[in-house]
């Protein structure tokens, strides 16, 4: 293996860690109005990622750092091509970090319905644009010889990038109420796990699609057996909930999640990021990564700090593992 396919492979796990923490992360968000029918069970479902939301962000900022550093052509030419849709991204997640931050602050019910909606909206732009990123880079873009974008602003968007963007988006939506249903007790459990039930078939249907799409367009006959584990996982998924095994569901949305990306960065393999109007122009993992030396150097540097970034973060989701509920809601005591 050499080394751009492997960093190719790494930042492929890195875009398969955002994708599966940040997940259900902004599911959780987005359920806030659905399953949050007082204040004290929406301070519930913001506990449940309060102590991971920020370190489950760090995985974007790693995928997008490590693309940068292997791949500048890669990345020049998707994240200006996708420019406005990333800016979106950007100021959602500000705000929503801000509104974790600031909606207990006040004891106000208006004060509180402020951040809760931009919590909302900040959890539901996200997966839109980071949906949109990444069925860009398999579907390309129209890309020159110099790897410059032809067109307007606004070549990203098209139906099969779209679909790409509502796949993640209801992938997500699945992944947090199975996540809520696990981390939850009492009633708002039950509600979770209903919710998690009747929108699964519904949620999961645009990604199995646009993985569709992708295997027509792009695919080999290996990444159809991983689009396969993808049905079958979100079935095993849907089963597993039916009988009330909410760790075993959600452990077969983690598969149905990691045949996706299989199946996605497969089927793009070697390229990064096709060019529409001539595959002659398309960039490789070979044409867009950096010197060899540069790659070595940061292997080293990546094989010491990944596993204690790793180590770090799974220790605080076996800290923060036990499930919550209203009684373990204290009493409002801002000012």
């Amino acid at each position: 293996m050499t080394l751009e396919t492997l960093w190719f492979a790494i930042v492929a796990l890195f875009w398969l860690g955002y994708l599966f923490l940040e997940g259900f992360d902004f599911g959780v968000g987005m359920l806030l109005p659905v399953l949050g029918k007082t204040n004290t069970e929406r301070r519930v479902l913001v506990n449940t990622i309060g102590p991971v939301w920020d370190g489950n962000e760090v995985w974007l900022i790693v995928a997008a750092g490590a693309t940068f550093a292997a791949f500048p052509g890669w990345y020049a030419s998707l994240f200006s091509g996708a420019y406005l849709p990333l800016l979106l991204v950007l100021i959602a997640l500000i705000g929503r970090g801000v509104a974790f931050e600031y909606r207990g602050k006040v004891d106000s019910e208006r004060w509180r319905r402020v951040w809760d909606r931009v919590i909302i909206i900040g959890s539901w732009i996200p997966p839109l644009g980071v949906g949109l990123l990444l069925a860009t880079t398999v579907l390309g873009l129209p890309l020159d010889a110099q790897g410059n974008r032809v067109g307007s602003p606004f070549e990203s968007v098209r139906w099969d990038t779209l679909l790409g963007a509502v796949a993640i988006v209801g992938f997500s939506l699945v992944h947090g109420a199975a996540f809520l249903a696990l981390k939850t007790s009492g009633e708002l459990r039950e509600r979770a796990r209903t919710i998690a039930l009747r929108i699964l078939p519904v949620g999961l249907l645009p990604l199995v699609a646009f993985l569709v799409v992708v295997q027509v367009r792009e695919g080999k006959l290996w990444t159809l057996i991983s689009l396969v584990i993808v049905v079958l996982a979100a079935a095993v998924a849907w089963l597993r909930l039916y009988v009330d095994r909410d760790g075993q569901a959600f452990a077969a949305l983690a598969v149905v999640i990691t045949a996706a990306a299989v199946t996605f960065f497969g089927a793009l393999y070697p390229n990064v990021l096709p060019s529409t109007l001539d595959p002659a122009h398309s960039l490789t993992i070979t044409n867009s990564a950096v010197s060899h030396y540069t790659l070595t150097v940061m292997t080293w540097v990546g094989a010491f700090g990944a596993p204690a970034v790793l180590i770090y973060q799974g220790w605080t989701y076996w800290v923060f593992r036990k499930r919550i509920g209203v009684q373990h809601i204290p009493a409002v005591h801002a000012p």
